[in-house]
């Protein structure tokens, strides 16, 4: 199957006797191939099926293990280990040691509460003694009403109380006031005090001096904490003996769990069972031959799309067939670039992959950004570091290589721009450590050469060997030249987009109703039509070839024209709204295609900030002043550090930008469902 398109999924169904309903499960676990339908009792005659014996404590143990797993900052081994001596430790004193650490948790929460209690009435306290009033003697009054709290204006306070009594301290830079007066007159003493900035402190609970409880308060909480670190190191000595088996454990009760419960998912009878589910047509007969000795039937249907169908997309309002989960084709060097597509969404059935195109692309466009040879050497080698420590975790190793083959894309580049750590090797006069690689280009005689070769195309490109992206054309350089470039990947690239959202629509419709070649013809066709007009229009209007201006235009406005039809035709909009939204959907083409420009801009703006650090601290290096050489370099270094984060952050921002937004939305429909197989998945513990 091509890698351009997911794997082809057939609908299997597996029927047996009941009593080995537990024998089909445990084969279906070990070749994670089919997935599974889950039963919706719609059947007469059927229901779900029951766990298996032991299901209740294996998931007892489960919640515990994972309750665990969210205490501990636990690693797993760097390659798998067998079974035996995990169930053996399960069967052992692990249980009894995750109910210590859990133990430990719950303690350290009740402490936190406790030591939360304990700081607030600390505060309260911290504050009121310096009243030097008892606490019982700061409220609890029939006939009194008492006011204790801080205020911004004491003299206004004073006035407030009137013939009340008044107590005053200091609370940091505020006053500190114990009012007393009488019941009656507590309602105007309260509206004085409120003008007067008065913030009421609550009266903690206790007898005696305030100062002595504090100093209790304090003793308390001192002694929580101490007990709260004990147990926090605890956890932690706990975690380095226990965390690796405790992960392991955990892998292997979720197994066990998933089969024991998996006939819940299942049809069965008094006698029978009905396995329901989706299978890649490349393992359909490997889980057939499996099965066929403990099931009395299985059946494999490749899925066949109805006309006009293909796609769970939510515009797909006429669309009533089941979509197959939707299932990568098996993959090596391309792999890495499936989480680009998985961030944004799987495929719809039958539509075009476009995780081979973004292993092609994407490198090409964070190198066109980042284009330095130092940077791209950098970070491979933090993709390799990461590839190279990921031990079990799949998706380290993963980011390891997309990081491996973004800074690929970023050395080659580098090389055609012969840029070494902000520095362009050639156009320069003077020394700096990149001249040192001017053996990279032995064509080159004399740095006042500049190019090895230069070549003129049509379309006003001219390219050049290295292609100094920063230094003007009349400087030896191709900094105009690259805007060009980049406006014609765009074309390129969203043309590309436009082809495969034909190819889809002609062959599954356009989610309205629509199918086929005119369908796809008005649908993407007329976008093709309109890109290319726009394009010769465009060229013509700037270029030298005023001659295309008027055919492109020509084109162009017969594409609008052909977008008015289409969005009456197949979007159902009428035709005096569609004669006036038809030229603004084309107009929005420009910006589209002038989106690429970022290719240039991006990597103009990086490479300058590493270009000023050089000149402005490099270049000022004195090895005979030590301190100033020392603190130069470190401030060139920083300056470098932060061009490579920002070079490499925001080059992955932007290239993700023009496939997800600019491209894919050509044609791309994220509404598949991710393939999910039933089974014993590895990633601690070997499969036994």
């Amino acid at each position: 199957m091509s890698q351009v398109n997911t794997q082809q999924m057939g609908r299997m169904v597996a029927a047996g006797n009941k009593e080995q309903l537990g024998e089909a499960v445990d084969i279906l676990a070990h070749l994670e191939a089919l997935h599974i339908i889950d039963y919706d009792g719609t059947e007469d005659g059927f229901t779900l099926g029951s766990p298996e014996d032991g299901s209740e404590e294996v998931g007892r143990e489960l919640v515990k293990a994972r309750a665990a797993a969210s205490v501990v900052d636990a690693m797993g081994p760097t390659k798998p280990v067998p079974a035996g001596p995990v169930r053996d430790s399960l069967g052992g004193d692990l249980s009894a040691k995750i109910d210590q650490v859990l133990s430990d948790s719950s303690r350290i929460d009740d402490l936190e509460n406790e030591i939360s209690s304990l700081m607030e009435e600390e505060e309260a306290l911290s504050q009121v003694s310096p009243l030097g009033i008892d606490l019982e003697l700061l409220g609890g009054y029939q006939s009194i009403t008492s006011f204790v709290g801080t205020v911004e204006n004491v003299p206004e306070a004073r006035e407030a109380v009137g013939s009340g009594l008044i107590i005053e301290g200091r609370s940091g830079k505020a006053g500190l006031i114990a009012v007393f007066v009488r019941n009656g007159d507590a309602a105007q003493t309260s509206s004085k005090l409120e003008r007067a900035g008065f913030e009421t402190i609550q009266i903690p609970d206790g007898e005696g001096s305030a100062t002595e409880r504090l100093s209790e308060v304090r003793k308390s909480k001192g002694s929580l904490e101490g007990e709260k670190y004990d147990l926090e190191k605890r956890i932690e000595e706990w975690n380095k003996s226990n965390g690796e088996m405790l992960l392991c454990g955990l892998e292997v009760l979720e197994r066990d769990h998933d089969v024991l419960t998996a006939p819940v998912r299942i049809a069965v009878s008094e006698h029978a069972f009905v396995i329901d589910g989706w299978v890649p047509m490349g393992r359909a007969e490997e889980v057939q031959s499996a099965l066929k000795e403990v099931c009395l039937f299985t059946e494999v249907t490749p899925f066949e799309m109805e006309a006009g169908g293909g796609g769970h997309g939510h515009s797909d309002h006429h669309h009533s067939q089941e979509m197959p989960p939707i299932a990568f084709q098996e993959r090596s060097s391309s792999r890495p670039m499936e989480l680009l597509t998985d961030a944004v969404g799987r495929p719809a059935y039958g539509r075009i992959d476009p995780t081979l195109f973004m292993f092609i692309t994407y490198p090409i466009f964070f190198g066109i950004m980042l284009g330095d040879m130092a940077y791209g050497l950098v970070t491979m080698g933090l993709g390799a570091l990461l590839a190279s420590r990921s031990g079990t975790n799949e998706m380290l190793k993963l980011g390891g290589k997309f990081l491996m083959y973004i800074g690929f894309g970023t050395v080659f580049f580098g090389y055609l721009y012969a840029e070494f750590a902000g520095w362009e090797i050639f156009p320069h006069s003077g020394s700096n450590p990149a001249m040192a690689l001017q053996f990279l280009y032995p064509d080159i005689n004399t740095p006042e050469t500049y190019h090895a070769w230069t070549a003129s195309l049509p379309l006003g490109i001219e390219l050049a060997f290295p292609f100094h992206r920063v230094v003007m054309v009349d400087g030896g350089g191709n900094l105009e030249h690259l805007i060009l470039l980049t406006i014609y990947l765009g074309v390129i690239h969203v043309f590309l987009g436009l082809v495969i959202g034909f190819r889809d629509i002609m062959l599954f419709g356009n989610g309205h109703g629509g199918f086929g070649f005119v369908c796809a013809f008005f649908e993407k066709g007329a976008w093709m039509i309109l890109l290319i007009g726009g394009f010769m229009f465009a060229y013509g209007f700037i270029g030298p070839a005023d001659w295309m201006m008027e055919p492109g235009a020509a084109i162009a406005a017969s594409a609008t024209v052909m977008l008015m039809w289409t969005l009456y035709k197949y979007h159902g909009v009428p035709f005096p709204i569609n004669i006036g939204l038809a030229p603004i959907e084309a107009v929005g083409m420009m910006p589209t295609v002038i989106s690429y420009v970022r290719l240039f801009a991006v990597g103009v703006v990086g490479v300058k900030i590493a270009e000023t650090g050089n000149s402005m601290l490099f270049a000022n290096i004195q090895f005979d002043e030590p301190l100033m050489a020392i603190l130069l370099v470190i401030g060139w270094l920083s300056v470098q550090f932060f061009a490579w984060g920002l070079g490499v952050f925001s080059p992955n921002i932007h290239a993700a930008r023009l496939h997800f937004v600019e491209w894919m939305r050509q044609y791309y429909d994220s509404s598949g469902e991710a393939f999910n197989p039933f089974g014993l998945r590895t990633q601690y513990v070997e499969v036994d």
